[in-house]
């Protein structure tokens, strides 16, 4: 099985604390489009006719485009790879396109069968600090609406540590989300990027640094919460009721082959990794010249075994050895069993099943513990 990322390279505004590829303006926005669908012909092979069983539109804010012109684009994908039937198809989406009058509605009529929504936060002092433009009671409504208009595979994402969430708005962001019955949630912790607004806003004194404390206590509170409301803590960042685990971000950790296509996407096949230019011109100038506008590398074994170390630990399948034995060698688990002895010591890895997983400590510590794993050639 393996997966398509179709990266949408537009949005109304900017997000004080993102760092992804996009443009605000949308004129070059039909060009995208014909040289998106160039190079969907040009990458046909890279998947070697492998089922494909999860398509993805992320972003920038793929909600900015049509019901139609998502179709399109799923019916050119269908032109050259073998989609199946029951396919996961994910439309990343924020409240203000969801409440569009018609929008819904266009929707549920075309081929995405998945929403995730921005949500990000309740709280009207958060939203403005994050520079979202959707308020608090938009994003309530537009999550009711995804669910009356029958998407019932639906995912919201929310962020943590924010300066200007206390513990307890942070508390009730995740019981909003567990009353209106949505089966999956992603969070994320607030992360401070280069080149950000948020970045400068920091040096510049303007507003308070992400407290790394406040933070590792708003990710407990909400494992804590979704836990007891039965959500399955699958991933470090995600929770789901039974049956509604992300295919394709699963696929990631798994992994899986997957084909990223636009500007700043990414691919990998499990040998090699490649990523597009995060150029919008530059993107749409070399297609239309019938040049892909990718960079390639080829992985090492131990580049092959850091990319599993760190996303198996992320996951409740965790990591096992026996795998690393089958993939890469004998060294490979001596040097593994070695590094993880101390983090088991200190009850931040357990084994269970024949695999290492984090605990609940382990999880707050996930990137450093990984760290600790890799091999450095």
């Amino acid at each position: 099985m393996s997966g398509i990322y179709i990266h949408i390279p537009f949005c109304n505004q900017a997000c004080h604390y993102c760092n992804f590829h996009f443009s605000t303006s949308l004129n070059n926005k039909d060009a995208f489009l014909v040289a998106l669908t160039k190079e969907i012909s040009l990458r046909s092979s890279y998947l070697d006719d492998e089922p494909v069983s999860t398509i993805y539109f992320g972003g920038g804010t793929p909600s900015l485009l049509a019901a139609s012109e998502i179709d399109h684009i799923i019916d050119e994908l269908s032109r050259f790879h073998n989609i199946e039937p029951k396919a996961e198809i994910t439309l990343e989406a924020n409240p203000e396109d969801i409440n569009k009058k018609g929008y819904l509605s266009d929707l549920a009529a075309s081929k995405v069968n998945r929403l995730s929504i921005g949500v990000q936060s309740f709280c009207d002092e958060d939203l403005r600090f994050m520079n979202r433009i959707h308020d608090g009671e938009e994003a309530g409504l537009a999550l009711r609406n995804s669910l009356e208009a029958g998407f019932e595979n639906l995912s919201v994402d929310l962020i943590y540590g924010t300066p200007t969430l206390s513990d307890a708005q942070w508390a009730d962001n995740i019981e909003k989300v567990i009353s209106l019955g949505i089966p999956h949630i992603s969070m994320y912790c607030l992360t401070v990027e280069p080149k950000t607004p948020l970045f400068d806003q920091i040096k510049k004194g303007k507003v308070q640094d992400v407290d790394d404390e406040r933070a590792n206590g708003h990710f407990q509170i909400a494992a804590k919460q979704l836990e007891n409301n039965k959500y399955v803590h699958y991933e470090i960042s995600n929770f789901c009721k039974e049956g509604f685990m992300a295919a394709h971000n699963s696929n990631y950790w798994k992994g899986k082959d997957y084909l990223g296509l636009g500007p700043s996407a990414h691919s990998y096949n499990q040998h090699s990794r490649s990523w597009n230019a995060a150029n919008n011109n530059e993107y749409i100038a070399k297609l239309n010249a019938g040049e892909l506008p990718l960079t390639q590398e080829d992985l090492s074994v131990a580049d092959q075994y850091n990319d599993y170390v760190m996303l198996s630990l992320r996951t409740i399948w965790g990591l096992s050895l026996e795998y690393v034995l089958e993939s890469f060698g004998d060294e490979f688990v001596t040097h593994c069993k070695q590094e993880m002895l101390p983090h088991i010591s200190s009850g931040r890895i357990v084994i269970s099943d024949a695999a290492y997983t984090l605990t609940g400590q382990g999880k707050l510590f996930a990137d450093q513990i990984a760290a600790d794993l890799f091999i450095v050639e």
